[in-house]
Protein backbone atom coordinates (compact mmCIF):
# COMPACT_ATOMS: atom_id res chain seq x y z
CA UNK A 1 0.00 0.00 0.00
CA UNK A 2 2.75 2.45 0.94
CA UNK A 3 4.63 1.67 -2.24
CA UNK A 4 1.55 2.39 -4.36
CA UNK A 5 0.99 5.68 -2.56
CA UNK A 6 4.61 6.69 -3.10
CA UNK A 7 4.36 5.85 -6.83
CA UNK A 8 1.11 7.82 -7.09
CA UNK A 9 2.64 10.89 -5.41
CA UNK A 10 5.66 10.73 -7.71
CA UNK A 11 3.44 10.43 -10.79
CA UNK A 12 1.30 13.40 -9.72
CA UNK A 13 4.39 15.48 -9.03
CA UNK A 14 6.08 14.72 -12.35
CA UNK A 15 2.98 15.57 -14.34
CA UNK A 16 2.43 18.90 -12.50
CA UNK A 17 -1.20 18.01 -11.78
CA UNK A 18 -1.24 19.95 -8.50
CA UNK A 19 0.17 23.09 -10.16
CA UNK A 20 -2.43 22.86 -12.91
CA UNK A 21 -5.31 22.48 -10.44
CA UNK A 22 -4.12 25.48 -8.43
CA UNK A 23 -3.81 27.54 -11.60
CA UNK A 24 -7.40 26.78 -12.62
CA UNK A 25 -8.95 27.08 -9.16
CA UNK A 26 -9.58 30.84 -9.55
CA UNK A 27 -10.01 33.26 -12.40
CA UNK A 28 -7.30 35.74 -13.32
CA UNK A 29 -8.00 38.69 -15.55
CA UNK A 30 -5.77 38.78 -18.64
CA UNK A 31 -3.77 41.73 -17.26
CA UNK A 32 -3.20 39.99 -13.94
CA UNK A 33 -2.19 36.82 -15.75
CA UNK A 34 0.40 38.80 -17.74
CA UNK A 35 1.78 40.36 -14.53
CA UNK A 36 2.07 36.97 -12.84
CA UNK A 37 3.78 35.51 -15.89
CA UNK A 38 6.27 38.40 -15.99
CA UNK A 39 6.96 38.07 -12.27
CA UNK A 40 7.67 34.36 -12.67
CA UNK A 41 10.01 35.09 -15.57
CA UNK A 42 11.91 37.65 -13.45
CA UNK A 43 12.15 35.14 -10.62
CA UNK A 44 13.43 32.46 -13.01
CA UNK A 45 16.05 34.82 -14.45
CA UNK A 46 17.25 35.88 -11.00
CA UNK A 47 17.55 32.25 -9.97
CA UNK A 48 19.43 31.40 -13.16
CA UNK A 49 21.84 34.31 -12.77
CA UNK A 50 22.54 33.30 -9.18
CA UNK A 51 23.31 29.77 -10.29
CA UNK A 52 25.56 30.80 -13.22
CA UNK A 53 27.71 33.77 -12.12
CA UNK A 54 29.19 34.53 -15.54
Amino acid sequence: MENALRRFKRKVQTEDIIKEVKRHSFYLKPGEKKRVKAALARKRNRKKSRRDPE
